[in-house]
């Protein structure tokens, strides 16, 4: 049985201008979080927590507290593979005094929800915007519908490819995005600086350089 299910949602021209704007200010508090993750070497979920929770909610208050929450989880999850996975160029444990890269998470990057900020019932789908909840019909088969009550739910990410939305539940083991992960995962929409001092603003890119390994 596969670890994720993952479905198109279909969405009005409302509704997507209400989701990229969450994708858009998704990507704009992870880029906040990320030069943070960098120069405290913080990539742990609870750490970072503690470290950038009461910011972030100053700075994004229209996030919501738990959206905030799962911007932290968005940039540890992808911290660990950067400087933790062992075929990286940047693993932190080969060079542990040498300078991080700078991660960079473009407009494209996903948006991570929870049980608090998604739920799906009956065949509808409810999910946190900057809009208020956006609500779809959802037609999910029955052995998807019984692994909401029965797995254990590790990760909910809504991802645009183009102009299609779509929603992936990743469940059972690790989440993808550890350790774990093969190198060729590292997610298009994730940039590495290798130059420490290029500290740009922490806003997206519209055209960045991607770095080869």
């Amino acid at each position: 049985m596969n670890a994720s299910v993952q479905f198109p949602l279909q969405v009005s021209a409302m509704q997507a201008e209400s989701l990229r704007a969450l994708q858009s200010l998704f990507s704009a508090t992870c880029n906040h979080l990320a030069p943070r993750v960098r120069d405290f070497r913080c990539w742990n979920r609870v750490a970072l927590h503690h470290l950038s929770y009461k910011d972030l909610r100053e700075r994004f208050p229209q996030l919501g507290s738990q959206m905030a929450c799962n911007a932290i989880y968005s940039v540890c999850r992808s911290a660990r593979i950067v400087y933790q996975h062992p075929q990286s160029p940047w693993n932190i444990g080969r060079q542990p005094a040498a300078p991080l890269p700078l991660l960079r998470f473009l407009p494209s990057s996903p948006v991570y929800f929870d049980r608090h900020t998604l739920s799906v019932k009956d065949g509808r789908l409810s999910l946190f915007t900057l809009d208020g909840r956006l609500h779809f019909n959802i037609e999910l088969p029955a052995d998807v519908v019984a692994r909401f009550g029965r797995d254990r739910l590790r990760e909910i990410a809504l991802t645009c490819d183009g102009n299609i939305f779509s929603l992936r539940f990743q469940f059972g083991g690790e989440a993808a995005g550890t350790e774990d992960a093969t190198w060729k995962d590292l997610p298009e929409y994730l940039i590495v600086l290798a130059d420490p001092g290029a500290d740009e603003p922490p806003v997206p890119f519209s055209s960045p350089e991607r770095l080869s390994a």
